[in-house]
């Protein structure tokens, strides 16, 4: 028997273990202060009162012989599937429910997708990067390259026809920096990856977020996407589903690489090794994307955003430099003078109260500074917004 050694390739600690940790040792020595986190990404607004009636309107259903479901369709129910195909149409998009899969959550496509390409692939990254994209390619055995995001590109990189890539991920507005690629350059993107024969997994997981209206929220929305690219979204930031779970792929039939259709590919893998969303969570999300519903969600969104701006302008008024906030719950702050990130982190937490997340877990390029997400309670926004004007 021999284990995957890929996978002992990776950190001991995923970044977000890291900072629970650290968390538990802080409220253990310091028991009568009060933590203000505004590091993991988790909502704390409840579901819209018509996401959650239609949740127990189905799990009724389930009780009753002539409403009882069992097994459903890998690929996720048609309402559903048809429901996110309108919701794609309202920005004039034609996106046809047979290529959309609805599944529990982006971070299990991002990692489940590996398992369409071979390991003999080159994968692309920027860096400062969303954990996941970086682990599960190194689980796979493939080799990783990264362009690095700056303050002069504004942790937008560029593609370089000199590096070669197989595999592509980009997020936008992106985790961990809310910086957001604006329609030229995604097109600048979807052209290089046609270029280089190259398939680009665009995670969309925060394009609710965006407030600007001449910001790209889909990479469909990018001629020539279609036959290159796969995105990712989810409904754990738009719609409080963290403690639910689903999200939505769409794979277009006319995404063919290497003589093979990843549509195809996709759907014979979720037959294979997914059993299908729950009915009732999928009732839940169809009401998401009804107009009471989307009203609902973006009151939520307005909230969140609120509190990005409320940390943002706290931030600068401090002298910091920051970026994000704008069309993404994600503030990305540098630390002052020659702080490392977890020097940083720790300065934050022990001398505030306040809790962010290290830029260092992000990668290299992400050492010397420091997110902080927007999803707390305005009540803690708030006080860590006055204490961050203390320092």
């Amino acid at each position: 028997m021999k284990v995957n050694h890929n996978a002992l390739q990776l950190e001991s600690n995923y970044l977000f273990s890291e900072v629970a940790k650290r968390l538990r040792a802080f409220q253990a020595a310091e028991s009568g202060r009060v933590l203000l986190k505004c590091s993991i990404g988790d909502v704390t607004r409840p579901l819209p009162r018509i996401i959650a009636d239609a949740m127990q309107s189905a799990a009724e259903e389930m009780a009753h012989p002539e409403t009882f479901r069992g097994y459903g369709a890998e690929q996720g129910e048609s309402f559903l599937r048809e429901a996110i195909s309108r919701y794609y149409a309202k920005r004039s998009l034609s996106i046809a429910p047979d290529d959309i899969f609805i599944s529990d959550g982006a971070k299990s496509d991002l990692g489940n997708l590996c398992d369409l390409f071979d390991a003999d692939n080159t994968v692309l990254l920027p860096n400062p990067v969303y954990p996941v994209y970086y682990d599960t390619s190194i689980m796979s055995g493939r080799r990783v390259s990264f362009l690095e995001g700056t303050q002069e590109n504004g942790f937008l990189p560029m593609p370089d026809a000199a590096v070669r890539a197989d595999i592509i991920y980009l997020c936008s507005p992106n985790n961990p920096t809310g910086a957001v690629y604006s329609r030229e350059q995604l097109a600048a993107w979807v052209q290089y990856a046609l270029d280089q024969n190259a398939v680009l997994l665009f995670d969309a997981a925060y394009e609710s977020y965006i407030q600007d209206p001449a910001l790209p929220h889909s990479i469909f929305e990018i001629p020539g996407a279609e036959r290159c690219a796969i995105e990712i979204n989810s409904l754990s930031k738009m719609a409080g589903f963290t403690g639910v779970r689903c999200g939505w792929t769409v794979v277009p039939r006319t995404l063919v690489l290497d003589g093979a259709s990843l549509h195809d590919m996709w759907l014979r893998r979720m037959s294979t090794k997914y059993n299908g969303t729950s009915y009732v969570i999928q009732r839940a999300a169809e009401k998401v994307f009804t107009d009471e519903g989307q009203a609902a969600v973006h009151e939520d969104i307005a909230y969140y955003m609120e509190n990005a701006r409320l940390l943002k302008s706290a931030v600068t008024s401090a002298g910091l430099w920051a970026t994000g906030g704008d069309n993404a719950p994600y503030v990305w702050l540098k630390a002052p003078g020659t702080l490392g990130s977890w020097e940083f982190f720790d300065h934050l937490l022990y001398t505030c109260g306040i809790a962010g997340t290290p830029g260092a877990g992000f990668g290299t390029a992400g050492e010397g500074y420091l997110r902080f997400s927007s999803f707390g309670t305005r009540e803690t926004i708030l006080a860590a917004a006055q204490l961050i004007g203390t320092m």
